[in-house]
């Protein structure tokens, strides 16, 4: 069975993104496009479009051609935006690397997607240095010794370039996957692609053009690059910036600047839902969270949203199909389910399929995750082996991720198919009892993976992060009470806290490697 969007289709306009996205601009003028709540450096619409065709004249002036790779190794800065526009104007492709990356990271993604240019902060210059990729220009926002500032590039004040860009068929972005299997690999997408992801954002969450957005989000992720950075500049928000999260940061941000819009990852709203301090700040001003990234619990979804009296709602999107394909919603044509991340949106479709037979399967019948539409990628780059693995010859992404859809045609996430626990024959879903154990008053933060066992293969074991007194066996048995036998949690390990990406994303890969390494 095939489910469609509840919108009709959108066509997408064959221009190049920057165009795009910046097409409202020039009328915004002095209205702020970025605050940065660190340092308080408010960043003006003129001066984005005026930066971002100084970046691309000085770019092109300094050697850039059509198709090179630009790598932006930033955290969320105005600056990011004006050098990302700005390499797209020029011609060039962006490839984006999270500050938090290793030597060996930088290392593999810059030598991999053959970057010739970089952009990062003085004190990550000597990280990115030792790949053996020769790069023509390191470029700094700031000063040190041995690459060139950012501000004096743009100084240059060189002409911009004419390039004929074909927005079907050109590359805008390469951005990494996850890497769940073997190295990251660079996903290629194209102008159009990242067209279709923004509209897909912008209709499935329609904000109007006053509205203040947190951007705590990456932008080098593809969640923040696609799904919030252009998207909030197209609908002429105010992006209020955020470098890391942290809980009394955030409060203090949404309270300061009254965010109305906050686009986030499970951690943080379970933090929202459970940190005590809350109440001790004014978050009237929200009108609307977004959990992204991965699944969010129905009692946490409501907890949060009757602790705050605004909305939570949930979306779904991944690298290779440019950022949001499914969203619940509020308002408009569909309605908010919790636990739910809601219909296909806009010029997507989707089926659930057997994992083993790829048999299309009908509604509550759970399965692998597949979609197709004019955000998804071209491929990955370099590597058509496994392009041809998920990509098929109808266009179908095969997404890794298992689900179901209801009879409305709203989709569930359970998991990832490579993190299912193979406890005996069955099939355990981790995301599923982190739910459950969240419900636990004691339990503040919790992560299950699978523990190798000699007799069951794998069982799922918890790490949890408490705020009140209890004991192991207390919690082995509020879940066992909970599920089928099967699905019990084994163990329990209690720690201080969680690995979390830079967003706040919850890492289990790195508790596995940790238990792996107890276990040879």
């Amino acid at each position: 069975m095939i489910f469609r969007s509840p919108h009709a289709d959108v066509p997408i306009p064959p221009v190049p993104f920057h165009e795009f996205v910046l097409c409202h601009a020039n009328e915004l003028r002095e209205k702020s496009a970025f605050i940065d709540a660190e340092t308080g450096r408010s960043f003006t619409y003129r001066e984005l479009v005026r930066d971002v065709y100084r970046c691309a004249g000085a770019l092109a002036a300094r050697g850039l051609q059509k198709g090179d790779v630009f790598a932006l190794l930033l955290p969320n800065i105005p600056e990011f935006a004006t050098a990302f526009y700005g390499v797209l104007a020029a011609g060039g492709v962006i490839t984006t690397l999270n500050p938090l990356y290793t030597a060996n990271e930088i290392a593999h993604q810059l030598e991999d997607s053959g970057a010739k240019y970089l952009l990062t902060l003085p004190q990550l210059v000597e990280k990115a240095a030792a790949a053996q990729q020769p790069l023509r220009d390191i470029l700094v926002v700031g000063e040190t010794n041995g690459a060139m500032s950012f501000r004096a590039l743009l100084e240059s004040n060189c002409t911009p370039p004419s390039v004929s860009i074909r927005a079907r068929e050109d590359l805008a972005v390469l951005p990494y996957s996850s890497g769940t299997s073997g190295k990251p690999k660079g996903v290629m997408l194209t102008h159009a692609n990242l067209t279709a992801g923004v509209l897909a954002a912008i209709t499935a969450i329609p904000h109007g053009p006053g509205t203040i957005e947190l951007g705590i989000l990456p932008f080098f992720h593809v969640a923040g690059m696609v799904g919030i950075l252009p998207s909030a500049i197209r609908a002429g928000h105010t992006l209020v910036l955020l470098r890391r999260f942290e809980p009394e940061c955030l409060l203090r941000t949404i309270q300061n600047h009254k965010i109305q819009a906050a686009p986030l990852v499970p951690p943080l709203v379970v933090a929202l839902a459970k940190y005590p301090a809350v109440e001790a700040f004014d978050l009237s001003s929200l009108k609307l969270v977004g959990s992204g990234a991965a699944p969010l619990g129905a009692d946490v979804q409501r907890e949060c949203s009757n602790r705050l009296r605004t909305p939570v709602i949930q979306v779904y999107g991944m690298t290779e199909a440019s950022g949001v394909t499914h969203a619940s919603s509020v308002e408009g044509i569909h309605k908010n389910k919790p636990g739910t991340v809601g219909p296909c949106a806009v010029n997507i479709q989707c089926k659930i399929v057997d994992a083993v037979t790829a048999r299309e399967l009908g509604p509550h019948e759970r399965g692998e995750l597949w979609l197709r539409g004019p955000q998804v990628m071209k491929g990955y780059l370099n590597n058509p082996r496994a392009t041809a693995e998920s990509l098929d010859s109808e266009g179908w992404y095969h997404t890794g991720d298992v689900g179901y859809a209801d009879e409305d045609g709203y989709f569930y996430i359970v998991d990832r198919l490579k993190e299912l626990i193979k406890y005996k024959a069955y099939q355990v879903a981790p995301a599923e009892l982190e739910e459950i154990l969240l419900t636990h008053p004691a339990i503040a933060e919790a992560a299950v993976i699978a523990k190798l066992d000699p007799d069951a293969g794998e069982v799922p074991k918890a790490f949890l992060v408490i705020q009140k007194q209890v004991t192991a066996q207390e919690i082995l048995d509020f879940v066992a009470a909970r599920v089928a036998p099967y699905k019990k949690i084994r163990c329990v390990e209690f720690v201080d806290q969680l690995p979390k990406s830079l967003s706040g994303k919850l890492l289990r890969r790195i508790l596995r490697e940790r238990e792996s390494g107890r276990t040879t």
